[in-house]
């Protein structure tokens, strides 16, 4: 059995804001600083190279089918060693160096670079999730993981705002260089700040063995959060909207402005939810503030469709997108600790990642071609059912699977 220091069970006041929750927070920020400032200006780079949407969406794709080559084992890894810090140090290195698409000159690259930074990406979520999970006491799961929500997407309002104030100034190929600066902190975050807690090592376990043993109701609640994937599609596709539709009354320019303008408000209201998200989610029954959290997602998808090139409109779309995607990122996760063994909770967290990655990968392939090939109307209208068929999926889930705090 896994062994814990009392950092495990929060600090002797029953603090859940640990030294480890703490460290974690600023590793997203950073983290995610440096991914959203590329992110923010991926569409108009691509551009450059006469790029579609269905060549942004097989980037996004084949970027997260890449990260889901690590996502579980190196979580199931991490259990059978009992460490989970070295791993985290590999691979917030390796993601620092999408810095380097400041050097491409063909779009293979930029998906070659994209799918090893999203390696790196794929080896460090589950296990920082488990790590995360490990240091507070399980009715604080909510809080921590909204935290975390937090200060990622605080991060994703700095990443783009940088990237806003230097389009036009500098060179699009500049701009990506300035993501190694946050990259490299994070490395030094995990080196100098973060602290492992000692786990016994586990040298005998098996993948197999150890997916077998998840519990029923966990793999009842990862088929439900896999339906929805296939609909989520990466937020990019998003921007490329927002100036496809802008494009013919404000020009590429302004457009392209306005849009990472409205992907700076989104995560505005991405980091304004997601803390107050985790603290409900620690109140009541997760599994239906999740389930709103995926309607919310096909009420946008809609919304797209019939907003035009209304300004407010698309204001009004990008906060739908940051307040749904606050109560997934930090619910899906908090309710995956719920359900999981402390003794194979890096193999579940993996699983999770994992199904979340293969989802991702169809949906904004499948998204961008329908859009490009069909209509916008097509590859959005794919999304919506797609997601909406997952809250209700996830509504099916038994309500003691979805509430079941003591089992670990």
């Amino acid at each position: 059995m896994t062994s814990y220091k009392p950092e495990a069970q929060g600090d002797a006041k029953g603090r859940w804001l640990t030294r480890n929750v703490f460290a974690i927070g600023l590793l997203s920020l950073f983290s995610d600083a440096g991914h959203e400032l590329t992110t923010a200006i991926l569409p108009l780079f691509l551009a450059t190279f006469a790029g579609s949407a269905a060549a942004l969406g097989v980037i996004e794709g084949f970027s997260d089918a890449a990260s889901s080559v690590l996502k579980l084992w190196m979580s199931f890894y991490s259990d059978r060693v009992g460490k989970r810090k070295p791993i985290l140090a590999v691979a917030y290195f390796v993601t620092a160096m999408m810095g380097t698409l400041g050097l491409v000159t063909a779009i293979w690259q930029i998906v070659l670079i994209r799918m090893v930074a999203w390696m790196g990406r794929g080896a460090r979520g589950p296990v920082r999730d488990a790590l995360l999970s490990e240091s507070v006491p399980a009715q604080a799961h909510g809080r921590a993981f909204g935290f975390e929500t937090m200060m990622d997407t605080v991060g994703a309002i700095i990443g783009p705002a940088i990237a806003l104030s230097l389009v036009g100034v500098i060179a699009l190929r500049h701009i990506f260089l300035i993501a190694f600066i946050p990259g490299a902190i994070t490395v030094l975050i995990v080196l100098f700040l973060l602290k492992d807690i000692p786990r016994k090592p586990q040298p005998g376990i098996r993948i197999l063995a150890t997916l077998r043993e998840l519990p029923h109701s966990f793999w009842r609640y990862v088929a439900a959060v896999g339906i929805f994937g296939l609909g989520n599609f990466a937020h990019t596709l998003l921007i490329l909207r927002a100036v496809t539709v802008l494009t013919p009354s404000h020009g590429t320019v302004q457009a392209g402005k306005i849009a990472i303008g409205l992907y700076i408000f989104h995560n505005v209201v991405y980091a304004a939810a997601s803390y107050p998200v985790g603290m409900l989610g620690d109140r009541m029954n997760k599994k239906p503030l999740l389930a709103v959290g995926y309607a919310l997602f096909a009420v946008m998808c809609v919304g797209f469709l019939i907003v035009g090139t209304s300004l407010p409109g698309l204001v009004a779309l990008f906060a739908l997108a940051g307040i749904y995607i606050a109560i997934v990122d930090s619910m899906q996760r908090a309710l995956a600790a719920d359900l999981l063994p402390l003794e194979h909770r890096g193999t579940g967290y993996g699983a999770l990642a994992t199904v979340n990655s293969v989802g991702d990968l169809v949906s904004s392939i499948v998204v961008g071609v329908l859009w490009t090939q069909v209509s916008a109307a097509a590859g959005f209208g794919y999304a919506a059912v797609l997601t909406f068929t997952g809250a209700v999926a996830l509504w099916f889930v038994p309500r003691s699977s979805a509430s079941n705090l003591t089992s670990h």
